[in-house]
């Protein structure tokens, strides 16, 4: 366990490797599960002030659910998440040409059309932030979808936490990211 400011983090982060293989997976991580991706209270108001520049970028089934059902859900436990399209890939998604999913929301940011990339939560994956008082906890959420990434990532000798290094940082800011590596790094010497 690693011990960093307000955060604790699970070993297996520096431990396991990741580097995302879509060609592989094809995005299944917007498809699968029952819910859509988790989304942050702040992020809520900024999924409405973008909507308009995204809905281009969108399926019309995915316009459709969110015309239905609002831009995003909240669970019943008080979360928030993205709409899904029946139950399944989130409303957000879109197939490119090879039938990979990515997302309407990213689309529209590397086209300059909005300054927010995506969802936290999407950005960090694999890795889920559970919020306690006065910290949060990031944990490597393994599923077997990601298999492919997780091979990769150990032919190409990556840690979750590197693969990760962008999201983490536009999280917790630079120098949480650099105290993060000088703890690994001090931490592999000693062993």
């Amino acid at each position: 366990m690693i011990v960093l400011q307000n955060t604790v983090l699970s070993d297996d982060l520096k431990e396991k490797f990741f580097v995302c293989n879509l060609e592989k997976c094809k995005g299944a991580c917007c498809v699968e599960g029952d819910l859509g991706a988790p989304l942050e209270q702040d992020e809520l108001p900024i999924l409405a002030e973008v909507y308009a520049y995204v809905k281009p970028y969108m399926s019309a089934e995915g316009v459709a659910a969110v015309e239905a059902q609002g831009l995003f859900v909240e669970e019943f436990n008080g979360d928030f998440s993205t709409t899904t399209i029946g139950n399944r890939e989130c409303a957000y998604a879109i197939y490119d040409e090879n039938l990979t999913l990515k997302c309407a929301i990213e689309a529209a940011y590397l086209d300059g059309k909005i300054s927010w990339k995506k969802p936290i939560s999407c950005h960090l994956y694999p890795i889920r932030i559970t919020k306690y008082d006065g910290f949060e906890a990031l944990n490597y959420d393994r599923w077997e979808i990601c298999n492919p990434a997780c091979s990769f990532g150990q032919e190409l000798g990556v840690p979750v936490y590197k693969f990760l290094r962008e999201p983490l940082i536009r999280r917790y800011g630079q120098e949480w990211f650099q105290e993060l590596e000088e703890l690994v790094t001090n931490e592999a010497l000693v062993k």
